[in-house]
């Protein structure tokens, strides 16, 4: 058996140990060093292949994938800067918990460090953002099987955590790299679960509900979880706090408060309702309200099964490692019911009437407004469906202007809230074969617009939703709108046409310039299937007007 048979050989029993484990889909980008190791992915009948031109889209496109599926997903590259392409997505990955199984082609270890073609620093390139990371041997120098599975069940173990996440196989290969035709043996995929459900003893239990049972004006606050509590509402209720659920936690449901955001922003409203106790689950915010809110509570609890520290503040008391759902069922089962008290009814009767002044006042404007455009986006959209937003400005209205639904998804790269790779996660999310939406600004777009031109014609179904402000509109609100660089350095305003790029990729385009032809415009992209783009027209001056009327509305109401 030659190099090459024998490199083509190994790569399979990696492949096939990951499929044994789970996987289904690989992504993989063209390169001659990871020429075994693409083989092996494309000829396993099990692996669905992805092929990206550029190994940043592949990364985040096998992100979006990982997140649809809760599969660990390959991605893999050749040697030198491709493979450092992947490591935006593995850092967001590794941030946001994902299965992300990085798989790098090598130069062999006689040609590191003596000035050879494309050969980088490879092991170990990604640093404490993967869960593990191993530089195999040249399979000429390791043949077994079982050494190789050992080696796929230790990453595969941790991938899948507790916490999940991303992990790093480098491959080294001596040439040649084209093996001679073989038949190997193949697995099917199946379910496996590593995470550990991590639970608190009868006695700590009973140590959180007295906590807890001794509180009246406190709030219970969900962020960004993996897996959903459904009891949560439930345990809210019946300790009579308000429930603060952010489109992410999978908890903006009916019967849950739909405009804390709005009140949170209120500064007279906060002053009179900053809580003793703030009960957090999952992730931490990432508004400024919401934080400004937990710093000024008197005490914060965290419950986190994968236990990574939502707590930039550094003000929790108590940060309890344990799985969301198995510890709020067994809270209900030691809490007992509460008489009703006027705390929640101060949430709620404000939160109705700011809901309902923002949504006349909406109705009221045919210009496009990016609340509105949050808001209809997420009511227009059909059940089972998967909604991927954006980070900036678009997650923030999210937060403020959706209506609490049934049925919807809400994905978002929040674990480090880049804009980077955002199409591509997207895209990534479609293949998973569910409806799915998408909410972005133009920047977003334009950054990632690669990811459009070589995946528009790949058969996926997807409503890209781009609001186009000309540039990055969100520092206009910030601080920086005091510089005198504001336009020059921050909101960098663009001269591109979305309705070219998006038509050179072979994708629909649809440009809509009043509010009530959004819906519209999104249904006619839903039933023309493929990849649809629908640019919102949006006058930044004027939709900081109009912010100005929604704040200075929710203040009559609150009034």
């Amino acid at each position: 058996m030659g190099e090459a048979e024998r490199a083509f050989e190994a790569c399979w029993w990696v492949v096939d140990d990951f499929v044994r484990f789970g996987m289904t889909d690989a992504c993989i980008s063209p390169g001659s060093r990871s020429t075994p190791l693409a083989l092996a992915l494309a000829r396993h009948p099990s692996i669905r292949i992805h092929v990206h031109l550029d190994e940043r889209s592949a990364g985040f496109f096998a992100l979006g994938l990982a997140k649809a599926t809760s599969r660990p997903v390959a991605v893999a590259c050749t040697s030198g800067t491709a493979a450092a392409e992947l490591f935006p997505a593995v850092i967001e990955a590794s941030m946001s918990r994902v299965s992300l199984v990085a798989l790098t082609a090598d130069r062999p270890p006689e040609l590191r460090g003596v000035g050879a073609n494309q050969t980088i620093d490879q092991p170990g390139l990604y640093g404490r953002y993967v869960r593990a990371s191993i530089d195999a041997p040249v399979p000429g120098d390791r043949s077994e099987r079982g050494w190789w599975h050992e080696l796929v069940h230790d990453l595969t173990r941790a991938s899948m955590g507790p916490p999940p996440g991303p992990v790093h196989l480098n491959l080294p290969f001596r040439e040649p790299l084209v093996p001679a035709p073989a038949e190997l043996p193949a697995s099917p995929p199946t379910d496996v679960e590593y995470s550990i459900s991590e639970m608190t003893t009868p006695e700590e239990l009973e140590e959180v509900a007295r906590a807890l049972g001794g509180c009246e004006r406190a709030v219970v606050l969900a962020g960004g979880m993996r897996e959903v509590p459904p009891d949560l509402p439930v345990l809210a209720e019946r300790l009579g706090w308000p429930l603060l659920a952010e489109p992410t936690s999978g908890l903006r449901a009916p019967g849950s408060l739909s405009a804390w955001p709005m009140l949170l922003a209120n500064g007279r409203f906060v002053a009179s309702h900053v809580p003793e106790l703030v009960l957090q689950f999952g992730a931490a915010p990432t508004s400024r309200a919401t934080l400004e809110l937990v710093r000024r509570a008197e005490r914060l609890i965290v419950v986190d099964q994968d236990h990574l520290v939502a707590d930039p503040l550094r003000k929790a008391e108590w940060t309890i490692r344990a799985d969301a759902a198995a510890f709020t069922s067994s809270l209900l089962e030691t809490i007992g019911s509460r008489s009703r008290s006027s705390w929640l009814a101060g949430w709620r009767e404000p939160d109705g009437r700011a809901r309902a002044a923002v949504d006349d006042l909406l109705d009221s404007w045919e210009e496009p407004f990016e609340g509105r455009v949050a808001r209809d986006l997420v009511q227009s959209l059909p059940e089972g469906s998967t909604l991927v937003v954006g980070s900036s400005l678009p997650i923030r209205d999210l937060g403020a202007y959706m209506r609490p639904r049934d049925g919807l998804g809400v994905v978002a790269n929040r674990g480090t809230s880049g804009i980077d790779g955002f199409v591509a996660t997207a895209l990534g999310v479609a293949a998973a074969g569910r409806p799915t939406y998408a909410l972005m600004g133009d920047l977003t777009f334009l950054y990632d617009a690669g990811a459009l031109l070589w995946s528009a014609r790949q058969g996926f179904d997807a409503v890209l939703v781009i609001i186009n402000n000309g540039g990055g509109h969100i520092f206009s609100l910030l601080e920086q709108r005091m510089l005198p660089e504001l336009h020059e350095l921050f909101t960098t305003p663009h001269r591109a046409d979305i309705g070219a790029v998006t038509r050179a990729a072979g994708a629909r385009h649809q440009r809509v310039e009043a509010a009530s032809d959004l819906v519209p415009a999104i249904e006619a992209a839903r039933a023309a299937g493929g990849v649809n783009v629908v640019e919102v027209v949006v006058d930044p001056e004027r939709d900081r007007v109009l912010r100005a009327e929604v704040e200075a509305t929710v203040a009559d109401a609150l009034a």
